[in-house]
């Protein structure tokens, strides 16, 4: 009975123990997002005058219909460019606590995918905004240019995050082909034969996630899911290569 009680004992501890790493995880990340997004308040004038420039270019100026709109517009901004900051903290002490649970094998597939998936997503973000918004922008405004343009600030960031946060999202799709190859789930074949497929949900992918219901930012968005596509094909066939050597050298050795 002793033992069973040592035995119980021990196994409360490491769920105490892991309850207290998982703790610390949550207190340095939220210290990490309050730091930082005070920083990013401090420099919110000039976050604020990169987010709003498409409309600057055209000469248009944001509006406020509330008394308090513009100051939590300003903090929601900091939060968000503060939790951006914040993401390597965060991400290192998600990764310091799970790293123990995980094989040496795992380890080094998920040290490897992590800092491309976090390159992959600012890299659709920062495309998004130098290409694509500014051009949707644009023609948005165009198409209803017998309307006076009058913009809350609030509106328009909500637009620009449910614009710029899923071309991160859909940037990812090359590494999750990757991903899917390696352990054998999809193959460079079977993305060719469904190709026709994957350009109809791409269309209603792109007609879900884009913020407005007109054809011609689904079009923009679509478009680039379309190369992204063809993109994970290419890397399909490498993997598939890489798989199919690998494959046949242990083949010969045997």
């Amino acid at each position: 009975m002793a033992k069973k009680d040592t035995a119980d004992d021990q196994q409360t501890m490491t769920i105490l123990s892991h309850l207290e790493e998982l703790r610390k995880v949550i207190i340095v990340s939220v210290i990490a997002i309050v730091v930082t997004s005070i920083i990013s308040f401090v420099f919110i004038e000039q976050i604020m005058t990169v987010l709003t420039k498409p409309l600057a270019e055209q000469g248009i100026n944001l509006v406020v219909t509330a008394l308090t709109e513009g100051i939590f517009t300003k903090f929601k901004i900091a939060l968000v460019a503060g939790t951006i900051l914040a993401s390597p903290i965060i991400l290192w002490q998600i990764w310091q606590f799970i790293v123990p649970a995980l094989y040496p094998h795992e380890r080094r597939y998920l040290s490897r995918l992590i800092p491309i998936s976090v390159i992959l997503f600012v890299a659709g973000v920062v495309f998004a905004y130098t290409t694509v918004f500014p051009v949707a922008v644009y023609i948005l405004i165009q198409l209803g240019s017998e309307f006076e343009p009058m913009f809350t600030i609030g509106k328009y960031l909500s637009f620009t995050l449910t614009f710029l946060i899923p071309f991160g999202l859909i940037f990812e799709f090359p590494l999750v082909i990757y991903f899917l190859t390696s352990i054998g789930v999809v193959t460079p074949e079977w993305l060719v034969r469904n190709r026709r497929y994957a350009i109809v949900i791409t269309v209603i992918l792109a007609a879900v996630l884009t913020p407005g219901p007109d054809p011609i930012s689904q079009l923009i968005m679509a478009l680039p899911m379309a190369v992204l596509y063809e993109a994970g094909i290419l890397v399909s066939k490498v993997v598939a290569n890489k798989k199919r050597k690998r494959e046949e050298r242990a083949g010969e050795e045997y």
